[in-house]
């Protein structure tokens, strides 16, 4: 018979192509004995021993049982997490320490074996995150939707790697267990905590709360007049009318000019680190509580800012913003000229408010951030609730 010759490059081919394919095949696996299999793996070697000392077929017979239900458990286990897919429903953004609600689907796509003892992990950075996810039994060519609680711990980017899906089915005697590859991303908002009292009166005395010396829709009296025909009813001031026998109505000022301006400095040394982060969370505090009273603010964070707005997408971009800054380090970086606007007290007659890490050089770390309000420090008011 004559020699098959193969070309060289041939070789090199199929000895690049076969690690990939053994690589693809166990990279996403791993197997671990439970104590349930220790122990039968202990008992099923004592019976290889007695069988080869004694000679008897029994011995061998149990032996022989025992190896086939190793080799069951791995093969059905094997299949039990084959041909899964999964999807991911993950809310826009999450709030640091506030859980959200996250959901899973997990479908099988093999056409006529079951799933069985699902248990599923989020992958992050190499750890597998335990939600408590489990599905009993998921029939072939069928789909389950598991929902959990996500709370994310930091703030920043929250890249989740995949799911690991592992099993113990059927006999308990080992975990096997999958990765299925699935990257997704979420941005992680500052944690917001309700504002402190006395900075809420610092707001109210200092300035930002006042409203525009205006007629216009608001709470605050403005004005007393006469009533004039097409007048708002709800609007007669009865203890004047009581009064004067005219009828009255109250007019209020105006509030929907009400505009602030936030400004969160970044350059802090890496012993400030901490009281940063504290910062960050005091601003994200901040601006949350001036939209809901309906400001129009402008976030200002080191050398970025942001336009002025109003409502939920605006109030959303600004705590993005707050997401993802960084802090700098004085010694590495100088800080833009860019960075503080011309007056850092008041622009174009807006309010500023500034939350400080770091005073500068001589500054000794403090247990709070400090808040400047056009300049005045709110005393007794440095941090959120």
């Amino acid at each position: 018979m004559p020699e098959v010759c193969v070309p060289a490059r041939n070789w090199s081919y199929m000895r690049r192509q076969s690690p990939s394919f053994i690589q693809r095949l166990f990279r996403h696996r791993s197997t671990s004995v439970t104590s349930e299999g220790v122990q039968f793996l202990c008992f099923t070697l004592a019976i290889g021993i007695a069988a080869v000392n004694t000679g008897n077929n029994l011995f061998y017979l149990l032996l022989a049982m025992m190896v086939s239900l190793i080799l069951t458990s791995g093969i059905v286990a094997e299949y039990c997490l084959r041909r899964l897919e999964f999807h991911r429903h993950l809310p826009d953004h999450l709030i640091v320490n506030e859980p959200a609600v996250a959901m899973l689907v997990v479908a099988n796509r093999k056409p006529r074996l079951p799933s069985f003892s699902l248990k599923l992990f989020d992958m992050s950075d190499g750890r597998e995150l335990d939600r408590g996810l489990e599905i009993p039994q998921l029939l072939p060519g069928s789909s389950r939707m598991v929902p959990y609680s996500l709370v994310a711990t930091r703030r920043g980017r929250l890249q989740l790697d995949g799911v690991c899906v592992g099993t113990d089915f059927p006999f308990g005697l080992f975990k096997k267990q999958t990765f299925y590859p699935l990257e997704e991303t979420v941005i992680v908002c500052p944690e917001i905590k309700p504002i402190d009292e006395r900075l809420v009166r610092g707001l109210l005395t200092t300035g930002p709360e006042q409203s525009a010396d205006r007629r216009g829709h608001g709470n605050d009296l403005y004005n007393l007049r006469l009533y004039q025909a097409g007048d708002d009813s709800r609007k007669i001031h009865w203890p004047t009318t009581a009064r004067t026998a005219q009828l009255t109505v109250r007019e209020t000022e105006a509030e929907d000019q009400r505009r602030a301006i936030v400004y969160l400095p970044t350059v802090a040394p890496m012993s400030h680190d901490h009281l940063f982060e504290q910062a960050v969370s005091l601003t994200a505090s901040i601006i949350q509580h001036l939209a809901h009273r309906g400001y129009s603010l402008q976030l200002l964070v080191g050398a970025s800012h942001s336009s002025f707005g109003q409502g939920d997408l605006h109030l959303w971009e600004l705590l993005r913003m707050l997401a993802l800054c960084e802090r700098r380090s004085p010694q590495a970086e100088t800080i833009m000229p860019g960075e503080l606007p011309r007056d850092p007290w008041e622009v174009n007659g807006e309010m500023m408010i500034v939350v400080q890490s770091w005073m500068g050089p001589g500054d000794i770390e403090p247990q709070h951030p400090t808040i400047l309000i056009n300049g005045n420090i709110i005393t007794g008011a440095p941090h959120a609730v």
